[in-house]
């Protein structure tokens, strides 16, 4: 007898599984392959990428806070060109589909890089919003619908469905995600890290190079979870990404029951780079168990 059917449609990018990594989690190309099948899960979604190289925040840029992280990396990365030209065959070879991030200190520069990834191949790019806005005094973009909009226009350059990052820290978070929408992304990720410091008592001073950080890790799935079941009840028609504390199946099984269409896993990895499988085969025990033969079937369904 076959298992559960665990395929999914993220707006017109069908996936045969709802379960994908995380930005900035799995590296750019194939570095988690000695420990699954790449092309088993729904998508990689690589770390996020400039039109440029940048070296990102002064170091540290990661400590330990019990179970979490926080993490100020400031997005390093060695542009989209390099990516293309070094790694993105290697996750071809590996028969993935992929899925580009972007980011930009201002509009044009979102611009710029969603025109360098035209012709990648890539199923989705992944417009992170949740970055500085130079242009306003350092503000996160995701935090202003007009700001969100603009990144939103800017990114149709790529030419393929665009899944929009937003943040968690934000009142303005339905608002945002409205936005983002009637500028035409394709879908909403839905979030990144929280806001947060760590201290370093034996030095006295903020553990991280940068001061304070994004927090991940299992805590906040709670948030990640509000976020979806409230984009969901504001939109019922839009595609969504949920991400953010996502470590088992039963975690996936209630992101999707708040609403998402699939699902990405970010920080378990580094504790266990086979936490996506672990996390993709939870799901469909928990689907056998229960009697559930279709994702369609409990996506959605914590809404009644």
């Amino acid at each position: 007898m076959s298992g559960p059917d665990i395929a999914t449609s993220v707006g017109a990018v069908r996936l045969p599984s709802p379960v994908l990594t995380a930005a900035g989690t799995s590296g750019y190309g194939d570095e988690l392959a000695g420990y699954g099948d790449l092309a088993e899960l729904g998508a990689v979604v690589v770390k996020s990428l400039a039109a440029f190289a940048w070296e990102g925040n002064a170091p540290p840029r990661v400590a330990a806070s019990g179970e979490h992280m926080l993490n100020a990396v400031g997005l390093a990365g060695p542009g989209v060109e390099a990516w293309r030209a070094t790694y993105l065959p290697k996750l071809e070879a590996r028969g993935a589909r992929v899925v580009g991030s972007i980011w930009g200190r201002n509009v044009d520069e979102f611009a710029q890089a969603a025109d360098a990834m035209r012709g990648a191949g890539v199923v989705a790019l992944e417009v992170n919003a949740s970055c500085p806005n130079l242009e306003n005094r350092s503000l996160i973009f995701a935090h202003s619908p007009e700001a969100t909009r603009a990144v939103v226009e800017a990114s149709r350059a790529a030419g393929v469905p665009l899944w929009v990052k937003l943040s968690p820290n934000t009142p303005e978070l339905v608002a945002v995600a409205g936005a983002a929408l009637d500028a035409g992304a394709d879908a909403l990720v839905l979030v990144n890290t929280v806001l947060g410091l760590a201290i370093d008592i034996e030095h006295r001073r903020a553990a991280l190079g940068n001061g304070g950080g994004g927090v991940s890790g299992p805590g906040i799935l709670p948030i990640s979870l509000r976020a979806v079941f409230e984009c969901r009840a504001a939109f019922p028609d839009a595609p969504i990404v949920g991400v953010g504390g996502v470590s088992r199946g039963e975690d996936a099984v209630a992101m999707l029951m708040a609403g998402a269409n699939a699902l990405e896993v970010g920080t378990a990895t580094f504790a266990n780079p086979r936490a996506p499988w672990m996390v993709q085969e939870g799901l469909a025990k928990w689907m056998a168990r229960h009697g559930v033969t279709s994702l369609d079937e409990i996506v959605g369904a914590a809404h009644g």
